[in-house]
């Protein structure tokens, strides 16, 4: 990681991929990743740990199955934090950057999901040179 300030519009222009996070950064035993969103991503579950997101560009949406169905909607510059435990399936209907914490080694479609279509990637994300 570099020893020098990080530009998150550089780390994002470096990669067309969608769902498919890089890690811009550690902070103790935890990863900064941002991602671009775009479509659905996967019904999945994190069993023992909060995933984080806070929305840097566009706007995604989070469905989330916590004893009813619902959905959250989060718009450039706000954040949301799906408890462990909750299963969720991120999306964004026009595309979205977003940061995303959580701990070092952790899948991006969770330890528990439906089936991974082509488009995500199943990953603990790839390192921003």
């Amino acid at each position: 990681m570099s020893k020098q300030p990080i530009s998150l519009d550089e780390a994002l222009a470096g990669f067309d991929q969608v769902w498919s996070p890089r890690i811009v950064a550690f902070v103790n035993d935890y990863d900064v990743r941002v991602a671009k969103f775009a479509g659905e991503h996967v019904w999945h579950v994190h069993e023992h740990t909060d995933e984080f997101f806070l929305v840097l560009d566009g706007e995604i949406r989070i469905a989330l199955r916590d004893g009813e169905e619902r959905e959250v909607v989060l718009p450039k510059g706000s954040a949301f934090v799906v408890p462990r435990g909750v299963y969720h399936k991120p999306s964004s209907v026009d595309g979205a950057s977003v940061l995303l914490f959580e701990p070092t080694g952790t899948l991006s479609v969770g330890d528990e999901h439906d089936p991974v279509p082509e488009h995500v990637d199943t990953t603990t994300g790839h390192v921003v040179a």
